[in-house]
């Protein structure tokens, strides 16, 4: 008689703890990929991060306390405003407020500076009724995460030039840049393993014309070519048909290293017995490649994914960064950073900078996720823990 024991299944938390606590040796691969994961710390954090950014994206009109054309013309420039709960009198407020702006013109560089206006007291609700927008391009709503009073405003940010709230145009502007970066690996995915699959699965010709493909598109300059197809966008286009033709153009150059590991992985695979077992039984060979073979190494291709997103990310920004790329009125981290092009705007107004830090913290994220699940994609190995 065994001296092993029956049993009972378990969920929620206490499946968790009981996942945990199991013998490696009982576990299925996705408990021991899942067990993996979590014990990277950086990379289960990084996808806590993105996930909220991602919310913060589908959510964006509730998010934002303003549209992205709102103008406050007293406060032009204007940088960010502080979130108090202690006024200058020393009394403490439950309800975190800010104080509105006082502006003056600097005699010597003419330059408009703004002091903080304590009589100008501007408490801070949540769930507020505000500006009225149109949720998902689909019905009207006028609800808010956070706002003021009639007549009150707040720029956790600061603003722009135009006294266009800049946190309200960067919430905007997440769901443009997540979703190009998305969107764009999807593509790139999808002709990497349907071109490289059937370069190493049937081999021959097709081998051969799909390696001179990829072999003349690596020879390009990318960078150039990318401004060049950007460029040649038609002017009068609509924002949607720029934003889907830079998604694009972007994914039609990175499907080749991808194409490459499918194909040298599918060679390998392509006389396996499983895999002759599905032909003799009449498979088709998309049917082969897709059910069969592709499987087999999907933690790598997710890993892939997840690293070629910040990839596409990068793209977009430096493409809409020098004007070529999505063009206003679509707000993107990129088109934001246009702003930030000349030394001295960075210098007397250092806050048009902070896009660049969601570009860098959203890539940093993605960069750490992809190394965690790297990890997890082997989790019989001991090493890379954090």
């Amino acid at each position: 008689m065994s001296d092993a024991t029956l049993e009972t299944p378990v969920s929620g938390a206490a499946a968790s703890d009981l996942v945990d606590s199991k013998p490696i040796d009982t576990l299925t691969p996705r408990q021991l990929a899942w067990r993996r994961f979590k014990r990277h710390r950086l990379a289960y954090a990084s996808g806590i991060f993105l996930v909220f950014m991602y919310t913060m994206a589908a959510l964006c009109e509730f998010v934002a306390p303003y549209g992205t054309d709102a103008r406050n013309v007293a406060a032009i420039n204007a940088p960010p405003m502080s979130i108090r709960f202690i006024d200058d009198d020393g009394k403490f407020h439950l309800r975190p407020f800010v104080y509105g702006y006082d502006m003056q013109v600097n005699d010597d560089t003419w330059m408009r500076e703004y002091t903080d206006n304590p009589t100008k007291h501007y408490p801070i609700q949540f769930f507020h009724r505000g500006e009225t927008y149109k949720m998902w391009d689909l019905f009207e709503a006028n609800l808010h995460l956070f706002g003021t009073e009639e007549g009150g405003y707040i720029h956790l940010f600061g603003t722009d030039q135009l006294g266009r709230d800049l946190f309200s145009r960067i919430m905007y502007g997440t769901r443009i840049s997540l979703s190009i970066g998305v969107i764009g690996v999807v593509l790139t995915l999808f002709l990497g393993v349907l071109f490289g699959g059937l370069a190493g699965y049937l081999g021959g010709i097709v081998d051969r014309a799909v390696q001179r493909v990829i072999e003349v598109m690596l020879s390009l300059p990318t960078l150039p070519l990318w401004m060049a197809l950007s460029a040649a966008l038609p002017v009068e286009w609509s924002s949607i048909r720029i934003y889907f033709g830079v998604t694009i153009i972007l994914s039609l150059f990175g499907w080749t290293t991808l194409a490459r590991q499918v194909r040298g992985r599918f060679l390998a695979l392509r006389e396996e017995e499983f895999v002759v077992a599905a032909r003799l039984i009449g498979a088709g060979k998309l049917r082969v490649i897709f059910r069969h073979m592709l499987p087999s190494f999907m933690s790598h291709i997710i890993t892939t994914a997840t690293l070629a997103v910040p990839g596409m990310i990068l793209a977009e920004t430096a493409l809409s960064f020098l004007g070529i790329g999505l063009r206003p009125p679509v707000v993107s981290w990129g088109v934001l950073m246009q702003q930030a092009q000349n030394y001295q705007v960075i210098v007397m107004t250092p806050w048009l900078l902070i896009p660049g830090l969601f570009v860098v913290m959203t890539v940093m994220a993605f960069n750490l996720l992809g190394d965690g699940l790297r990890d997890a994609a082997d989790p019989y190995s001991t090493g890379g823990q954090n």
